[in-house]
């Protein structure tokens, strides 16, 4: 991005509609949430799919795998379009078009079929990169991190929330049709239409910054460079931070988007649960969203005033190494008991490492944003994407539990990258020289962070 706002926000106002940057806010956090009914609202129906299409456990892995991957490039290209066309647009027409594929996918009668339907709906995953870049935009160096991190873990309760809703919405579906084949296929028309409904809406609701769209922003004179937002992609993959934070981000969001396509069939066929039941214990962990990532992203911020933009990595290294030792805990438990309650410990520590990371990302690259947020959000699908073939038995030989016990060893190694992660003094003045043009905009004194 090529232009800096002085008028950023400098306080969350929850209960705030009025301001510009407090309906981005929540209109990106709802919109992510619902793109997770789109995107995973399948998973917890998989059981249902596997037995009517007639396919294999390992084939519905390679269908995970081709959803999370397609969001890896998706990712990619969407940053880039938020540096050069802005989140509004950029969001409005992900959503409206991403619809489509999932009132779509009930059609499919072939496994081949199946795995295409999954490809297309994985391109909303990237809906994940608008929601960081606007919130990003909307608001100050000190609350930053706290507003990405609450917007995104909001958005990624809808992984919970799928888990839990979905096999209501199959059985009404079964009620009304009387028959499994038919409940699956058509109980993903909702997420879907939900999903063209908020694109239009999205459209109407949001500005690109707080002040004006870019378009606005260009007519003002408000727009400080030229330069193309090819070139900013360009200076961003030459970043080696970007590419630390790329592996990071695989170790945390990856796994959790692991654990999102896995749970419910994971306690299914190793707990003997029945499809409600599963989905409603796999639907934990993602409501674990409604604060961890929050709190992430407010540690995050906490180190930052103490520490600096240093103190936010150190505190990154703490969380993720956490949930490696956490999700090698949740691959020891035998019982449902200890499997939930080291389920909810993993996912408090799995999530605060994404709003952690999150809390990062807007202190790389000032004029690269979008291509930042891209190839680190990327990240987050390449690490499940490679993740995911622990979870292939014909080609390990691993049970699931011994899948996750090596998953949970490599976050934890993956953990020591952050220390390769510096900022300079001059990136140091920066973020403080912007924090204080953001005060003096909203005069307001450099209070922390009150949610309100």
């Amino acid at each position: 991005m090529s232009y800096q706002s002085v008028s950023k926000a400098t306080k969350i106002k929850l209960l705030s509609f009025d301001s510009v940057q407090m309906r981005a806010f929540h209109m990106s956090w709802i919109a992510f949430f619902l793109c997770f009914f789109g995107w995973f609202g399948i998973a917890p129906m998989l059981k249902i799919v596997r037995a009517d299409l007639g396919i294999t456990t390992d084939q519905i892995v390679t269908t995970n795998m081709v959803a999370v991957a397609s969001t890896v490039f998706m990712r990619l290209i969407i940053g880039w379009l938020c540096d050069k066309i802005g989140p509004r647009i950029t969001y409005s027409w992900l959503l409206i078009l991403g619809s489509i594929p999932v009132m779509l996918i009930g059609l499919s009668q072939t496994y081949e079929q199946f795995l295409i339907a999954r490809m297309f709906i994985g391109a909303i995953g990237a809906s994940f990169v608008i929601t960081q870049y606007h919130t990003s935009v909307m608001f100050a160096p000190n609350v930053v991190g706290t507003a990405n991190a609450t917007t995104a873990g909001w958005g990624n309760l809808g992984g919970g929330v799928t888990q839990q809703v979905m096999p209501f919405v199959f059985a009404g579906c079964l009620a009304w049709f009387g028959s499994e084949t038919l409940a699956w296929r058509y109980a993903m028309i909702g997420p879907g239409f939900l999903l063209l409904i908020m694109g239009v809406l999205y459209l109407k609701f949001t500005q690109d910054t707080p002040d004006g769209n870019f378009s606005e922003i260009k007519e003002k004179g408000l727009w400080k460079s030229e330069k193309r937002a090819s070139g900013s992609f360009a200076d961003a993959t030459k970043d080696y931070r970007v590419w630390l934070l790329f592996v990071i981000y695989g170790a945390c969001f990856g796994v959790e988007l692991i654990v999102n396509s896995k749970a419910a069939l994971y306690f299914s066929d190793y707990f003997d649960m029945d499809l409600r039941t599963a989905g409603i214990i796999a639907g934990i962990f993602g409501l674990m969203n409604i604060f961890a990532r929050s709190l992430g992203g407010m540690v995050g911020d906490k180190f930052g005033k103490m520490a600096g933009l240093n103190g936010r990595v150190k505190w990154l290294f703490i969380g993720l190494f956490c949930e490696g030792l956490a999700l090698m805990l949740f691959s020891r438990m035998g019982t449902i008991p200890l499997i939930i309650m080291s389920l909810l410990i993993f996912s408090l520590f799995v999530q605060m490492s994404e709003g952690a990371t999150y809390s990062v990302v807007p202190f790389i690259n000032k004029k690269a944003l979008g291509a930042v947020s891209g190839i680190v959000g990327a990240g987050g699908n390449a690490g499940a994407v490679a993740g995911m073939f622990l979870f292939k038995k014909q080609l390990t030989g691993l049970e699931w539990t011994e899948s996750f016990l090596y998953l949970g060893i490599i976050v934890g190694a993956v953990s020591f990258l952050a220390f390769l992660i510096r900022f300079s003094e001059e990136d140091e003045k920066i973020a403080k020289i912007e924090l204080d043009k953001s005060i003096a905009a909203n005069n307001v004194k450099p209070e922390p962070v009150v949610a309100q």
